[in-house]
């Protein structure tokens, strides 16, 4: 699996944990619902402020997010 592939996997099973829909998450993290749903599908490839963005509206260490 791909880092990308990854990282959407975790992004997604870690959202789906806190009862977040893509649109809240999004709004959270300060992101766009349609950029949240490609990191999701592991079709982004994000950068290290993006991830720490993820990484705190998940309340989880960015490198969990790697994992």
């Amino acid at each position: 699996m791909e880092i990308t592939e990854r990282l959407g996997k975790n992004v997604r099973t870690l959202r789906g944990k806190t009862g977040l829909s893509q649109e809240a998450f999004a709004d959270l993290a300060g992101l766009h619902r349609t950029y949240i749903s490609d990191i999701e599908r592991g079709r982004r490839n994000v950068t290290i402020e993006v991830l720490e963005k993820l990484a705190k509206a998940l309340e989880v260490s960015p490198g969990s997010l790697l994992a």
